[in-house]
């Protein structure tokens, strides 16, 4: 195995991908999300790609931008969120989205990750998430074209568990604080959501880190085995980092004015 993972550029990072390939994509919203290999992978002109990420970014924001471009073929992640071209391209027929619990999108992907190929969860059990009919493609009219099938349900210690599959992806894009030249990373704050998880799903993961420096073991959070190539961003890169909302309500009448 390659010691140095680190690579100069972002179309070396990105060598090997393809139409049609999938990609793990780290991030909660716009908050850890890899900026610089997303737009690398616009650049590519990759098309009808399959994408796993907890959600699919924000109009004209993260993976917002290949969904715009119509790049994007298959989703599966938690919510639409605010994402008003998701929304559109969903229920318009352009695009298959597969939903699914948050929590059993992060255990699917660390599964795949840990050779797990399956696994029992309460979570969904009595709803069209195991029992089947979730729209996965509509007609263009909004009528259902394809629907989810039902799940296996098993009963342990007299209480109902559906069955979900491990995930695995041809890619994983990530983006950490500080990594080092043998893939080992740091996530910081809430960027420690969906990255680690995705980074163990993909054949072959990326990391974009904001600093390459050595690593004291007992602070690392994703260990190298699980990093084939490693990014170092520019300062310029590091600290452009989006905000997907500045405020969440409107301040009160006479706040923020100066007489």
């Amino acid at each position: 195995m390659r010691r140095d993972k680190v690579v100069a550029t972002p179309e070396e990072a990105l060598a090997g991908a393809r139409d049609g390939a999938s990609f793990a994509v780290g991030g909660f919203g716009l908050s850890g999300i890899p900026n610089v290999l997303i737009r690398a992978l616009y650049d590519s002109g990759v098309t009808g790609i399959g994408v796993v990420s907890n959600n699919c970014g924000v109009d004209g924001g993260g993976l917002g931008v290949l969904l715009a471009a119509g790049r994007i073929a298959r989703v599966t992640a938690s919510y639409i969120g605010d994402n008003k071209e998701f929304a559109r391209q969903y229920l318009g027929g352009e695009l298959e989205v597969e939903l699914t619990p948050q929590g059993s999108l992060a255990e699917r992907l660390r599964a795949g990750g840990a050779g797990i190929p399956a696994f029992y969860t309460p979570a969904g059990v009595g709803t069209p998430v195991a029992d089947g009919g979730l729209p996965l493609r509509h007609h263009p009219d909004g009528s259902v074209a394809v629907a989810s099938a039902p799940k296996e349900v098993r009963e342990f210690d007299g209480r109902p568990y559906v069955l979900e599959h491990g995930i695995r992806t041809d890619f994983a894009l990530v983006r950490a604080a500080k990594g080092d030249c043998y893939g080992n990373l740091v996530f910081a704050k809430a960027a420690r959501n969906f990255n680690p998880l995705a980074a163990m799903a993909g054949r072959i993961t990326v990391a974009e880190v904001e600093e390459l420096t050595e690593l004291d073991p007992d602070e690392v959070h994703l260990p190298g085995v699980f990093v084939q190539r490693v990014l170092v961003l520019t300062r310029e890169q590091a600290a452009d980092k989006a905000i997907e909302k500045r405020t969440t309500s409107a301040p009160p009448a006479g706040e923020g004015t100066v007489s």
